[in-house]
């Protein structure tokens, strides 16, 4: 049986494809080693929301990784713009890929690796479904650690989800929807493509480090205090997490989407809480703002 694609556009190897036919070879760094980076933008309506932001992380990414995407940032731009208009989408999730590459002689120096890029344009999806969205998710606070930032950095957007997909499956069998991981102090670090935050008697706390730093986490960081509200990133002890008021996670996939329940424990303030529906609706206003956004062309 062959599987099923989304419908969508991929450039590789300097063409556009149906994702169908976007491919690498078995002896990529990207797939032999999850030795890549990528980063996601998401297209609503036609724009682009913060590109810019997400080309800046992706290039530092790269940069970190002593990787040397092959071509100039508007190059890329205009990739990703192509992706979008080839597959006729107005609303689109959008990933940009620089893996290792492959070694022409199979060497195992990564500097003898030439590197492969890859981009496409799919249907916008959402870590949460209608249902979750509108009550708010459940969430299981697993015993799996994040991998260390001392081990692999996060602000490195990547491929390294063992740990992430290990939690997911104790979510699922304790009857969860999605799951959070924490650190090797006690603290809460994030779930699988989504940064949390907990509100506290109108404080509002982000875990501080050992967590990719989300171009919505930064997004809502900015809304809230265009709202007067304090917001800051700081070590989130699990107590803290459950004595909040409210709670929400961000991602590109989604934007802000409130949490329900914590395992056994349930908001008080209900889902989405008061500070959660006020930042969902003006994160959705900016997706009109030009200061924010780019026509797709």
């Amino acid at each position: 049986m062959q599987p099923a694609f989304p419908p969508g556009i991929a450039y590789i190897d300097g063409n556009y494809v149906p994702m169908s036919e976007a491919k690498i070879s078995v002896l990529d760094w990207g797939f032999l080693r999850s030795d890549a980076t990528y980063d996601v933008v998401h297209v609503w309506q036609g724009r682009f929301f913060r590109l810019d932001k997400h080309i800046e992380r992706f290039e530092a990414s790269i940069e970190k990784l002593r990787m040397q995407l092959p071509f100039e940032r508007t190059r890329l731009e205009e990739i990703l713009s192509e992706c979008v208009r080839r597959a006729e989408l107005d609303d689109a999730y959008v990933e940009m890929v620089l893996t290792r590459g492959v070694s022409p002689t199979f060497s195992r120096d990564p500097r003898d690796a030439i590197p492969t890029f890859i981009a496409f344009a799919i249907p916008f999806g959402w870590v949460a479904n209608e249902d979750q969205r509108r009550r708010g998710i459940d969430l299981h606070l697993a015993d799996v650690q994040r991998i260390p930032p001392s081990a692999v950095d996060p602000t490195v957007k990547n491929y390294h989800w063992l740990d992430l997909v290990t939690g997911l499956y104790q979510a699922y069998d304790a009857g969860a929807e999605n799951v959070l991981l924490q650190d090797n102090a006690g603290n809460v670090a994030e779930g699988p493509g989504f940064n949390l935050f907990a509100v506290k008697d109108g404080r509002v706390t982000t875990p501080a480090s050992g967590v990719l730093h989300g171009i919505t986490r930064a997004t809502a960081l900015e809304l809230l205090a265009e709202m007067g509200i304090s917001a800051h990133a700081a070590p989130l002890p699990i107590d803290a997490l459950l004595q909040a008021d409210e709670a929400f996670i961000t991602s590109t996939a989604g934007g802000i989407m409130a949490v329900r329940a914590v395992d056994a424990h349930t908001f008080p303030a209900g889902a989405p809480g008061a500070v959660t529906e006020r930042l969902t609706a003006l994160y959705w206003d900016k997706h009109q703002d030009p200061d924010w956004t780019t026509s797709v062309g």
